[in-house]
């Protein structure tokens, strides 16, 4: 991981919004703000902005930080579930303002809130194999409050919008992606659907998320046992990890993980109550805070955890 950058709109929002938002539908959503950890968030307020120019911009900060031009990059991949276009590409866009060279490598991709931790293995591996690729910019960005359900806390006071760019490079240091694990439970497929009747009967008529109620906790015991198990592959445990990046969907599931694991408190990166739930980002945004405030260094061992819609969950191991 050469370098990172992160990139979200200016305006910032409040619980006090969304509590007031909800006490006109005669709900108080203070105790759901407080299990999903949420005090702030940053919201699109403006026209111009979008999961698209959100992904630009990271991607133009990240070339800026690691000191290299678009010129430098073999392939590009853009990580989003809101898509400003289905076509061309998000990395066409991307490719075109960062000024690639015309044999650079372009796709987008799609795991949900999976989808940024899911691709950086997928780049990961493809370099390892692919000795002409030496270096990969991975963007993940989602302008989620465009399709947030004003009458469903869980997308609307929950959700928020940002990106995180990712410079990912060839080295001989000992240090890079070490393995992932992957754990899919389609039976939930339809909990959470956009647009709700598929764009074939929709034929681009705006729609908000629907996002129907169902218990995430779930989810938890099977990635108390992904982690153990690909710890164990790696001949790892859990005290060689330095630091944690969890999805920041919520804080009660993070708490649920931490207290199975007895993972000290300074180890776990939480930013869901500055940055709310960025989604697709929202592990690497916290991998972003914990170097910038110091808390991930080079050569500690990093494991993120996030899952997707459906759902999908990734667990993955990377030395810094």
């Amino acid at each position: 991981m050469r370098a990172i950058a992160i990139y979200h709109p200016e305006n910032v929002v409040t619980n006090d919004f969304y509590i007031e938002h909800f006490k006109k539908q005669g709900r108080d959503i203070t105790h759901f703000l407080e299990i999903m950890g949420r005090k702030e968030r940053y919201i699109i307020d403006n026209s111009k902005e979008n999961s698209l120019s959100m992904g630009i911009e990271a991607a133009k900060k990240v070339l800026t930080k690691a000191g290299m031009a678009g010129g430098d990059i073999d392939l590009i991949v853009f990580s989003t579930q809101v898509p400003e276009r289905t076509f061309p590409s998000h990395a066409m866009y991307v490719h075109e303002a960062i000024g690639a060279k015309n044999h650079t490598m372009i796709y987008d991709s799609n795991a949900n809130c999976a989808g940024m931790t899911l691709t950086v293995e997928n780049v990961s591996r493809y370099m390892m194999a692919n000795p002409r690729v030496q270096k990969a910019l991975v963007v993940g960005s989602d302008a989620n409050s465009l399709i947030s359900h004003p009458q469903q806390e869980i997308t609307f006071a929950n959700f928020a919008d940002g990106a995180a760019a990712l410079i990912l490079e060839k080295t001989t240091e000992e240090t890079g992606f070490i393995d992932a694990i992957f754990e899919v439970d389609s039976a939930n497929k339809d909990n959470i659907v956009y647009p709700q009747a598929g764009f074939s009967q929709t034929r681009g008529q705006a729609e908000n998320i629907v996002f129907l109620p169902f218990d995430g906790a779930m989810a938890i015991p099977v990635a108390c046992d992904m982690i153990e198990e690909l710890l164990e592959r790696n001949n790892l445990t859990i005290g060689d990890v330095d630091a944690y990046c969890f999805s920041q969907f919520a804080l009660s599931n993070i708490k649920k993980i931490q207290s199975h694991f007895e993972i000290n408190q300074e180890k776990i990166i939480y930013i869901g109550d500055k940055y709310g739930y960025t989604t697709t980002s929202s592990p690497f945004i916290c991998l972003y805070e914990g170097i910038e405030t110091g808390r991930i260094k080079r050569g500690d061992t990093v494991l993120f955890w996030t899952i997707g819609a459906g759902h999908e969950m990734v667990a993955m191991l990377f030395k810094y």
